[in-house]
């Protein structure tokens, strides 16, 4: 065996989990997500999903899809520098940035490939690039690909992220960049405080706006809106694949960074475009969710009753504040066992380990929709507790 498959052989953690009966990845549904799936043939409640309005198997958005298909073919076959733009894609940019309030909007293929391509084409050599330490993934691998000097600070702590800025010099560029709502914990960023750190050393601010974008602020304009601090924000990053009920990617920001990146970011020049079915998918979810907002609103009824049932029984939540509920239960096999228990049971949740959260973190993670009823949530609880009794974590 030559020597990097035997570097990659001896990884057998998955093997052991399936063999002990606890592996939780890879369970395929077969119907649409919504908040009852199915998967093996059985009917699940699904409280896993990041489709927080809940709406990816709106009518409106299924028949903006097919009439995309139909007008522009299933893709793009090409980068949206070279031959991939399409007038769809301009459209919704356009639509973006005044919902914003920014200069313009590039759009990506995914979420992921947003964030990579955004952190290390602003920062370079001599640059600061400074980040919270439990930021999603996909800022963390943007940090690996930037030339900047790169600083972390304590997860949500203004006071550390201040001692960070004080080492670096005043009159470097500078980029602060944030999670708006922490996807693993559902805890929102201190923006405000942030913000006003982020002017006193003269440092830009990106927020990530994946899970704050239809969850939080007017019309679901997300964290920055919440806190009413849109034009403080320097960048704005967001996806399609939670509340926009599609896939994708896109950044607003003033009209010269755009440029910048319009002809500098590799993971937009060198990918092919988001498909016209999915920007068709986006654009219409995004319509709804601006022009009827009571999805919001029924996500919070949802959210707030949820909260409230988990914390009068007891469960350790942390510092939750939106639609994603953790339940910590800080043991790697515990983690797993509770999720193939409540499956079994009905209830579909997912497991969060590390590296995701501190080894010491484990947690199952609840997400809620705006289509969840009161007695889907009051089934979830009630097993979610038996099933914590059963082994033992309550």
């Amino acid at each position: 065996m030559k020597a990097l498959q035997e570097k990659l052989s001896r990884y057998k953690a998955p093997q052991i989990a399936k063999a002990a009966g606890i592996y939780p990845y890879f369970r395929a549904i077969s119907s649409d997500q919504d908040a009852e799936v199915v998967i093996n043939g059985k009917k699940v409640l699904m409280f896993g999903s990041n489709s927080y309005l809940g709406l990816t198997n709106h009518p409106k958005i299924k028949e903006a899809a097919k009439a995309a298909i139909d007008k522009y073919g299933t893709g793009c076959a090409g980068s949206p520098f070279l031959n991939g733009t399409l007038d769809l894609h301009i459209e919704f940019e356009n639509k973006l940035a005044q919902f914003f309030g920014k200069g313009g909007v590039m759009l990506y293929s995914a979420g992921f490939q947003t964030n990579i391509g955004i952190i290390p084409c602003v920062t370079g050599r001599n640059d600061y690039l400074i980040f919270d330490e439990t930021d999603h993934a996909s800022i963390i691998e943007g940090k690996r690909l930037t030339f900047a000097n790169t600083l972390k600070f304590k997860h949500n702590d203004i006071d550390d992220l201040e001692r960070v800025l004080q080492r670096c010099p005043i009159d470097a560029a500078k980029l602060i960049v944030v999670d708006g709502v922490f996807s693993m914990e559902g805890d929102i960023v201190n923006l405000s405080d942030l913000v006003s750190v982020a002017d006193k050393y003269n440092a830009s601010v990106m927020v990530d706006e994946a899970h704050g974008l239809g969850v939080l602020g007017k019309q679901g304009r997300g964290t920055c809106d919440h806190f009413g601090l849109v034009d403080k924000v320097d960048i704005v990053m967001g996806t399609f694949s939670k509340s926009l009920a599609s896939i994708g990617g896109f950044v607003a920001s003033d009209i010269d960074t755009i440029n910048w990146m319009k002809h500098n970011s590799r993971s937009y020049i060198f990918s092919a475009s988001i498909s016209p079915a999915a920007t068709a998918a986006a654009m219409t979810a995004f319509d709804i969710m601006v022009s009827e907002p009571w999805h919001q609103e029924n996500l919070w009824r949802a959210t707030n009753y949820a909260l409230k049932g988990f914390k009068e029984l007891g469960f350790e939540i942390g510092n939750t504040q939106t639609p994603i509920i953790p339940l910590f239960v800080r043991n790697n096999e515990k983690t797993f066992l509770l999720t193939k228990m409540l499956l079994d049971e009905g209830v579909f949740v997912n497991p969060v380990i590390s590296p995701a959260v501190n080894p010491n973190d484990t947690l199952i993670r609840i997400s809620l929709m705006a289509t969840h009823t009161v007695q889907q949530i009051d089934f979830a609880i009630d097993k979610i507790y038996k099933c914590f009794k059963r082994l033992g974590i309550m």
